[in-house]
């Protein structure tokens, strides 16, 4: 399963190769030609039309099972949110339209992503977890995580209950931070004022806390720097 922030690209077809202007591929009026002089017209080419019927006909709007069906799917692709599953649907719709029939009111997008939770097919915390976790391997602070949950739809419940969590990491993402970018600790001991403004705006604007950063910006080289010395 992989994370829903990815989308697929549609596949066009390759055009068509307009040829050498100095063999005769265009007349003046801008239709294209063949060698043998007859016009394809503006319309496509030769089998334009051919080309035209045999366009995908639009989807049909969707009802209740074909919303449910698309949910369900995309549960079974990505690892989500209600919220972003919600989102996904509500954009569903509106592409495709609403058939109105009977059992319209199973199919509303919110009450869809609730019951896909209570199915377990959606977990909110256990996204905001892996995603916490993920994000302060990385190096990213706790504001950083925090706008990835509003951005992912992780609601202040789900939220708070992983803060603890992302507290307890927050040095050890700080450094790592520091060390894929050879500050504090990581770096030669060398450089001025200037540049040590630049590295704590870097921490900062990763999401770090202003005084942590500062203790690692400001800290000598070191082959093994501890985690309390920061704390």
């Amino acid at each position: 399963m992989t994370d829903d922030s990815h989308s697929a690209s549609n596949a066009f077809p390759s055009s068509l190769d307009a040829g050498d202007p100095e063999n005769g591929a265009f007349d003046d009026s801008g239709t294209t030609k063949r060698r043998g002089g007859k016009s394809w017209g503006k319309g496509g080419g030769k089998g334009g039309s051919k080309e035209r019927s045999r366009e995908r006909p639009a989807p049909k709007p969707l009802d209740a099972a074909a919303l449910e069906q698309m949910a369900l799917r995309y549960v079974e692709r990505f690892a989500t949110t209600r919220g972003r599953l919600t989102d996904y649907l509500m954009r569903k719709i509106r592409e495709r339209g609403w058939d109105g029939g009977d059992g319209a009111a199973l199919a509303e997008p919110g009450d869809l992503a609730q019951r896909m939770a209570e199915l377990g097919y959606v977990d909110d915390r256990a996204f905001a977890e892996q995603r916490a976790a993920a994000m302060q391997r990385r190096g990213l602070g706790a504001r950083r995580v925090a706008g990835a949950f509003r951005e992912a739809g992780i609601d202040e419940g789900d939220a708070e209950s992983v803060a603890p969590a992302i507290a307890d990491r927050a040095v050890e993402s700080a450094l790592a931070y520091a060390r894929r970018k050879r500050i504090g600790p990581y770096g030669s001991g060398e450089g001025d004022r200037k540049l040590h403004e630049k590295q704590l705006a870097g921490m900062l604007r990763a999401g770090h806390k202003f005084d942590l950063a500062r203790k690692i910006v400001a800290a000598p080289p070191s082959d093994t720097p501890e985690l309390l010395d920061f704390e």
